[in-house]
Parts: structure tokens; sequence; C-alpha cells
């Protein structure tokens, strides 16, 4: 697209509205940005600063800050995030733990690709709500951690590092502790010297809190070092937003945990106070050359960079590239990191100002081990300057090929194609998340790999590098191997080459539960990777249990097959926990691994290959309840769970709540906030509380009522209910019993301090402080330390039947396999029939 030059402030205009559709996730979003992205790389180009705000979790970045670093000054911005929010919760689907971590480091990403900041991470797994820094630390061991953020900022090497949230939540503590004491052990070579074979110290210039809108949640404006004053507000007529603007972009891309934030306008000055390191007289690089001149022999790429963006022209972008060669010698023989990742802008840039289209790519997503694949590589030069392609090859797995040829000129707008096939290893690895490939310790992820420490995403399983000359400078170019299609929705697209295991050996069920002393049927879907497999299935279950029959044979023509085997499990008589592991065998060879593609529409797929495991859990439960309606709220999988119970459970649409005959079910459930996320449901709530009165039973899970939230206790509950944000983060909180002959201790299950064993990250959550005196309180518990909190169950009697308010984490244990969860859940939905 050519951009009018009538005078150099409209020759802008036409591509500033469309700048951020440059890097969005979704497939349908191209880059049609054109000559803002090239100006914008130009100026990249000249600015070796850099900035690295470190907080907890995803959704707690500056988003402004990093904004108005990298889109408006120039410099390198990083968010490095403790975590990556596996503890949090999920507003758009059922996944938790490692999976939700997944998807947040998704959305992260997308929003980095907004606001065009980098993104990190620790291995510090997020464990749930915690109260301090040293609970925090007892769980993650500080000194790992800390060694981690070490470790990204001796690679990153930033000239400013900036403490984020460092109030409230334990972790957000623990995020300021780390963060001021890697500022300083970062440039220390007795700490962490192990890293020290790969990186050198490095001291930042400045540490530096705040700026989260006037003194910000993190630190109070001003101190003896100074202070920094930036409006995030201020307008960037390149960029056609203000840092703001863009910030609420960024922000909105959270979906899993329903963060949208608006897209301000007008000015909004942030001041962030200096806490250690060079003092400022107001500027955020105050003292800091920032500029190439800072590296010895820069001065003269200094004048080249300077030069090439003063005079380039949208228009004829190719006759900025004479200068960037020029300055590509120069520029790599500077020995220093911030040179060598310069040279690899500037390379991009080369290839911004050409049109230089390079890509690799296949014709399908996934292969297994032992499998070949043909690559094909296009260059295609859109531009009159001379280029040419001299050589492809494959980098990635061992044995990968190469091809070098005499220069193949690449005219303008002349694709030029070539091809390689590859043999993907027998022993390669499958490609899960690097930092999910090993079972975690305790509450930190494994990594064998140091070098992998902090990096967002695994590295691709192929890159292609395709080597260009361009004059007497040869540029060898990285680009990842990916499957390209056409989605008739989407259009052209792409998906990540992935490698899988022959067949995916996937397990209807995470948990089995016995709550009898019966046999049940177990299944196990196969679906293959590759044609024409053939082999055997088999269950291995522990001493005292039983799988029949001993092994199914399988066979599969092609790829598109899927076949579900059932086998019947039996019990022990007495209690029992145990784990099933579902094992394909295929010649000499066992598969033991499943496949799960998560998709949603803002990110990427993500795959992974969890281990064809299922925990069994023999446990005597009883239950009056057998046909229960659910109705879903944030997303959880609580309804598969009781179905666990023998329970036929019906998922409850809008037309049900409103025309839908209710007394056809024992009990009724409402999801982990669904008065929050259901406006039908608020809506029918005289039909639930009619439904009570004529005799059924209401579970509702915990809502929560904070400034975001306009609920009201009569959109929930038949009397008053008066919502908080207390909660009992420790999971083995001890739990007591205010009146232990209550029915719901009972009836049909008695219930005892041993049903709260084993439970995970936390006790429960947004407890009642206050509530009507016609409530029955049922449980009582604190963490250590602090205040009762009795009110986490409420029961009342309503009519004919029974109204229960719970915020208990039944979504986290029942879906665990807590065997005490299923036997006091059992007795809730059996309020309405449980007798005196």
């Amino acid at each position: 697209m050519r951009i009018p030059s009538r005078n150099a402030r409209s020759r802008w205009a036409g591509a500033a509205l469309v700048l951020c559709l440059i890097e969005t996730p979704s497939a349908a979003q191209k880059n049609v940005a054109g000559a803002v992205q090239t100006k914008l790389a130009l100026q990249r180009l000249t600015n070796l600063g850099s900035v690295l705000l470190i907080a907890a979790h995803p959704d707690d970045e500056n988003a402004a800050l990093l904004a108005y670093v990298a889109r408006g000054r120039g410099a390198r911005a990083a968010y490095l995030s403790l975590t990556r929010g596996d503890g949090g919760q999920n507003l758009i689907g059922s996944e938790r733990g490692e999976l939700l971590g997944l998807i947040r480091t998704q959305e992260l990403l997308a929003a980095r690709r907004i606001d065009g900041g980098e993104q990190f991470f620790t291995r510090a797994i997020d464990f749930g709500f915690s109260k301090t820094a040293e609970e925090t630390f007892e769980k993650w061991g500080k000194e790992t951690i800390l060694g981690d953020v070490v470790w990204i900022v001796r690679n990153f090497r930033p000239d400013i590092i900036v403490i984020g949230i460092s109030a409230g939540h334990g972790h957000h503590q623990a995020a300021g502790i780390l963060a001021r004491e890697a500022y300083f052990a970062a440039a220390d070579r007795t700490r962490f010297p192990e890293q020290l074979r790969y990186v050198e110290p490095w001291q930042a210039a400045r540490l530096i809190t705040g700026g989260f809108g006037g003194a910000g949640r993190g630190g109070a404006a001003g101190s003896a070092l100074g202070s920094i004053r930036a409006d995030f507000g201020a307008y960037n007529p390149l960029l056609g937003y203000s840092y703001t603007e863009i910030s609420g972009m960024s922000r909105s891309m959270h979906r899993s945990q329903g963060v949208g934030a608006p897209e301000r306008r007008g000015s909004a000055v942030s001041t962030m106070s200096v806490v250690a390191g060079l003092p400022s007289k107001g500027d955020l690089f105050d003292g800091i050359d920032v500029t190439w001149r800072r590296l010895p022999g820069g001065a003269a790429v200094a004048a080249i960079l300077e030069e090439a963006e003063r005079t380039f022209l949208p228009e004829q972008p190719e006759k900025t590239i004479p200068l960037l060669l020029k300055a590509r010698p120069l520029m790599a023989a500077i020995k220093d990191p911030r040179a060598a990742l310069k040279l690899r802008e500037l390379d991009e840039a080369i290839a911004l100002c050409a049109g230089l289209y390079l890509d690799a790519s296949t014709d399908r997503s996934t292969v297994t081990p032992g499998e070949s694949i043909t690559v094909n590589f296009e260059a295609t030069n859109r531009s009159p300057f001379p280029f040419s392609l001299t050589a492809v090859r494959l980098e990635g797995v061992a044995g990968a090929p190469s091809e070098e040829f005499a220069a193949v000129a690449l005219p303008n707008n002349q694709p030029q194609r070539r091809s390689l096939r590859v043999t993907i290893p027998a022993d390669q690895p499958y490609s899960q998340p690097y930092w999910l490939r090993k079972p975690n310790q305790g509450y930190v992820y494994e990594v064998e790999d140091i070098r992998l420490i902090g990096l967002a995403e695994t590295p691709p399983v192929l890159s292609a590098r395709i080597r260009i000359q361009a004059g007497s400078e040869a540029i060898e170019y990285s680009r990842p191997v990916v499957q390209r299609y056409v989605s008739r929705t989407e259009g052209e697209t792409t998906r990540p080459l992935l490698v899988v295991p022959p067949v995916a050996v996937n397990l209807a069920d995470a948990v089995v539960l016995f709550p009898e002393a019966r046999p049940k049927p177990v299944e196990v879907t196969l679906r293959p990777n590759t044609s024409g497999l053939s082999g055997t299935l088999s269950l291995r279950v522990p001493q005292g249990w039983r799988a029949e029959p001993a092994s199914i044979p399988f066979q599969f023509s092609n790829s598109a097959e899927e076949l579900t085997l059932s086998f019947t499990v039996t019990p022990p008589a007495a209690p029992s926990r145990g784990e099933l592991r579902a094992v394909a065998r295929l010649g000499d060879r066992e598969v033991s691994s499943g496949m799960r593609v998560i998709e949603y529409p803002d990110i990427p797929p993500q795959t992974v290959f969890p281990p064809s495991t299922a925990s069994l859990v023999r446990t005597d439960v009883r239950t009056l309840a057998r046909r229960l309606g659910y109705i879903m709220g944030a997303g959880d999988e609580v309804p598969h769970a009781l179905e666990q119970l023998g329970c036929e459970v019906t998922l409850l649409s809008a037309a049900d709540l409103a025309r839908g005959d209710l007394s056809r079910f024992d009990a009724i459930v409402t999801g982990v906030r669904a008065y929050n996320v259901r406006r039908d449901l608020v809506a029918n709530q005289a039909r639930l509380l009619e439904y009570v009165e004529r005799g059924g039973t209401l579970v509702v899970q915990y809502n929560t009522a904070d400034g975001r939230s306009s609920l009201r206790w009569q959109d929930f509950a038949p009397y008053p209910i008066q919502l908080s944000g207390s909660r009992v983060t420790v999971e083995e909180a001890p739990v007591t019993f205010p009146n232990p002959q209550h029915i719901l201790l009972r009836t049909p299950n008695r219930i005892t301090e041993e049903d709260f064993r084993g439970w995970v990250q936390e006790r429960g959550l947004y407890f009642p402080s206050q509530w009507d005196p016609r409530y029955e309180t049922v449980f009582e518990s604190h963490d250590p330390g602090e205040p009762p909190l009795p009110g986490g169950n409420l029961y009342v009697r309503y009519g004919k039947g029974a109204y229960v308010y719970t915020s208990y984490a039944w979504f986290r244990q029942l879906p665990a396999g807590v065997p005490g969860a299923f036997r006091i859940f059992a007795n809730f939905l059996s309020a309405a029939k449980a007798t005196p």
C-alpha cells in the first residue's frame, strides 16, 4: 500500500489507526500497517535503553508503562511475571492449574503484541491466594525463585528495574522483595555463580517503584534519589493512540480473568520513585545514555542509524537499505549482547524495507517420532533492491538437512521456492511445554536446562535458516516451521508444528470414584496420529484392584479414526486410593500419553500431552439426590465430578431457567460465580426459590461482590447475606463444627474432621461476613492467627425445601478426587430429603 506524501504528518496518518493490528493473535487480523511498522523498527534501532518490570501474576503488569517505553520511547520493555497464573480462576472455560497457566501465558503474549513489550516467567507456580511473603517463600523457596529472577536480569540486562505491585497478596509482597534483592544480586559474581557459564553479572542503573497512576500501588512518590514523572496519557500521532488507550487494549487480552479495561484518553501523569541507583531529575532515562554511543565503536553506528531514520521515505523504503547495510558490519564488530540483539533487529528492519517475505511451512501440523516430512521454503523480495538466496537449512532435531547453492536472484515480486525432506528422530520428545515436561517439585516447575528458564514459550520443533545475500552482507534469517493452510472461516492461517505420540491414549475421567464396592466401567479413547497402527491396550491398576479384560487389541487404517475401549475396574471393599495407567503397546513400544488441544478465539491453540493416568478413589458415599440440574457459571468441572456419584446431571440453559420444569430435579446446583456472570440466572431467581419452597434443594457455590459486581443478596439468596473478600488460604487449616449434630453433618453421610484431609490449594474464598439469623452455620475455619470465619457454609429450610450457600472450594476439591469433598457435597445435595 502506498501512503500519500503531502507532508511529514499526513504521511503517517493513514496507517496510524491500524497499528495495533500488527501482531494481534487472531489469524484473521493481518499486518496492514506497512510503513508505520518499518518507521517504528528504525526508531527502535537507535535506542539501546531497556526497562524490566517485575510483578507476581499475569494481570499485574503496568501495560501503560510498557507501551510508553516500547511504543513511545523505542526502548526495550519487558514484563517478568513470577508465575503463569496457574492458581487463578477461569471465566472462559473449565481449565484449571497448569492448563489455565497455558491460557494465561498466551493471554500475556497477546497483550505484549499490543503494547510492544517482551515477556518472561520464573518457575514459580501460582498456588493460590497467599497472605504473607513468608508463606509464599516457604512454598517456592526464596533462593530458587531469586535465582530465576537474577538469571532473567542477567540475560535481559535492563537499565531500569521497576518494582510492580508489591502490597496485599503474599505473592505481590514476595515480588517486591525479589525485585529489590535481584537488583543487587545480579551484579554480584558470588551470587548464583553457576549462571556465569552463560551470562555475565549485570548492574541495572536504576531501581524504581510506582507508576500505576499517581504514586500508584507500587510505592509512594518522591525519594531522596528523586522521582520520575511520565504522562502515559500523551497522544502519539504516529501510533494514533495514547499509551493509556494501548494499555486498555492490552489489559483486555486477559479474557480468562475478566479484567477488560477502558481505553482512556486525556493526560494521565504517573509518578515513580527512585529506590536505588542513579538519581533522576524527572525523566525515566535521566542520566542513562540509551544511544549507541554507550558502546565502544558505537558512535559510527549511531550516526548511520540516525540518518537512516531521518531520511526514511515510506513510499520508497528500499532506499534506506544501503544505510542499514553500511551499519551492519560495524554493528557486528561490537562484541556486546546488546549489539548482537540489535543486529538481529537490523536484519529484520532490512526485510521490512524490502518487503522481504521468508517462510518455511509444511502441509501438516503434527508429526510422530520416526516420520519424515517435507518443509517448503519461500523467499519473495518485493522491492527493486537486488537480493539473492544462497542457502536454506533446518535445525532443531538431530540430522536436520541443509542445502547451499549458487546465488539465486530474487527479482522484484517473484517468489523463489525450495524444499527439504527431514526425518524426525525416533527418540524425539513430544512437543510438551518445557515447564511441563517433568513433574513439578512442590510449587516450582522442574526445568532441567537453565537456558530455558524465563522463556514464555518452548522453542519450535524445527526452525528454518534462510541465507540472503545483500550486497557484501550475508544475512541469515530464522523462521519457525509451521503448517500454513487456508481456513474457510479465517482465511490463510498457521499452526505450529508439533511432535506427537503415534496414538493418543485419553482417559475419559481424571478421577474415577467408587462410592461403593461395585465394579465400574472405565473408558479409554484412542486417537491415532499416523496411519496403519495396530496394537493392544491395557490398564495397570494398584494391588487390590482388578481391571478386566487384561488387554484389548486395536487396529487403525488411517489417522482420522477414533476408538473408545471399555474396561471393568473392580475396587477393594475398604476405602483406598491409587493410580490407574492406560498403556498402548505398539510392537516393542509403549505409549502412555494423552493429547489435549486447548483452543480459544484470541490465542493460538495450545497442545499438551498429559500422562494417561487417573486417580482411583474408593470411599463410601451415599446420596439421596439422583437427578441434578447444574447451572454453569464461570466454568468448572463440578458437573462431571457429580456424575461420579451416580447422579444424572443436566446442564440448565437460559430457556430451562425461564420455562423448564425444575420439579424434575432432586437438587439444583449453581456453578462458581454463576450469579456474577449469568444475568438469566438472576432474572429467574424467583423461580428457583419457588422450586426450593416446593421441596427442592438449591446449592449455591461462591459468588463475589467486589467493586465490579452489582450483585445484591436478593439476586441469589432467600434472606440477607453480605459477601466479603475473606478467605481461608491454608488448605490444611482446621475445620470445626459449631453444631456437631447438624443435619448436613449426619445425613446421609456422617461427616468428621477426616473429610477435610487431603484438600488442595485452599479451604474457601469470598466468605459471607454477615447473614440473616435464620441461616444456620455448618463449618468454621480460619487461617492461622486470624479470626474465625463461620459463614463459609450457610443452611436454611425454605418452605418444604432447603437452601445451601457454600464458599468452600468444591470446584477444586471434587475434580481433584478428595474423598471427603464427595461425602460432604452429597449431604448438600440431599439436604431437602434429609430427615432430622
